[in-house]
């Protein structure tokens, strides 16, 4: 089948190229999905450049993708044959067909495409799993850095719904301008900008932006840490935390931990977007023969909201 496979130096410096690669051999608890459109997020484009690790020997990229079931899981368990489906494969997605987790597979209504469903799983995911690590957020100030991403869009009209008051920190306006569409109470451009103190942050950045965060973090909050983006180290004094955020926590954000299935999680995204109280960020769709231009887009920080790759 095709497929998209990590580049090598003989490939022009391309990330990924368009290939073959083995037809999926899924295990008793797994199904087949035809690949109608995936998703492409920056972690995936840290696993390509080798920052992150790739885990499994041939590994391939693709967690995000959207299609329907060509064969059913052996065991009985997961969707029919047929059944339309949003899947948060834990690898090789960008390809003609995946074998996911039954577990890991919610059902699309007639309502949502598959380009749509295509934007939801891991930041989606990452976002109803960061509110839970947050606890409740009705009326309460809810800092939110990094927010112009697929997360931050999430996270944003989430807690905003929720009762929050957010206040987002991005990059420009015009990348942020659509988190106050999504209930954003207050937009900046630099956590210098922020006035008052949160009684919950949402760290995304890292570098100099967690204790500029931490700073704001009002007596007793919360600081959840769910991200490094800049890849660059954190340094912090424990002395700055008398200057305001004493007794601060700060609780480190693995999004696979959970007391929830992949499957249950996207579920409850699907409903919320179905009925029309989640609005998934789309920045581009593109033919996946264009991945590679869509990974330099990324790395440029040229593409607002998801990236979406049709499959042909």
């Amino acid at each position: 089948m095709k497929a998209v496979l990590p580049g090598s130096p003989d490939d022009a410096g391309k990330p990924v190229i368009l290939g073959e690669a083995p037809e999926p051999a899924p295990a008793a608890d797994e199904l087949v999905v035809a690949v109608e459109a995936y998703s492409v997020n920056r972690g995936e484009t840290f696993q390509l450049d080798g920052q992150l690790d790739r885990t499994w020997p041939g590994w391939r990229p693709g967690k995000d993708v959207a299609g329907t079931v060509v064969r059913p899981a052996a065991d009985g368990s997961g969707p029919a044959v047929g059944t339309r489906v949003v899947a948060h494969p834990p690898a090789f997605g960008w390809a003609e067909r995946v074998a996911v987790p039954s577990a890991s597979v919610a059902e699309l209504p007639d309502s949502v495409d598959a380009l749509t469903a295509a934007a939801l799983p891991l930041a989606g995911i990452t976002a109803l799993r960061l509110l839970r690590a947050a606890g409740s957020v009705a009326g309460r100030r809810v800092l939110i850095t990094g927010a112009s991403g697929g997360v931050g869009h999430y996270v944003t009209e989430l807690a905003a719904s929720s009762g929050a008051a957010v206040t987002a920190v991005a990059a420009t306006r015009e990348r942020g301008a659509r988190l106050v569409e999504l209930g954003a109470t207050e937009l900046v451009t630099s956590i210098a900008d922020t006035d008052g103190r949160y009684d919950i942050v949402l760290e995304s950045v890292g570098g100099d932006s967690f204790p500029a965060a931490l700073a704001r973090l009002a007596p007793g909050g919360l600081l959840v840490w769910f991200g490094q983006a800049a890849r660059t180290p954190v340094t912090l004094d424990f002395f700055d935390f008398f200057k305001g955020p004493n007794q601060a926590r700060i609780a480190h954000f693995d999004y696979t931990s959970s007391d929830t299935s992949y499957g249950a999680d996207l579920a409850t995204l699907v409903r919320l977007v179905a009925t029309g109280r989640l609005h998934p960020e789309i920045g581009s769709v593109r033919d996946w023969s264009r991945t590679a231009e869509v990974i330099a887009d990324l790395r440029a920080r040229k593409v607002r909201g998801n990236a979406v790759l049709t499959v042909s």
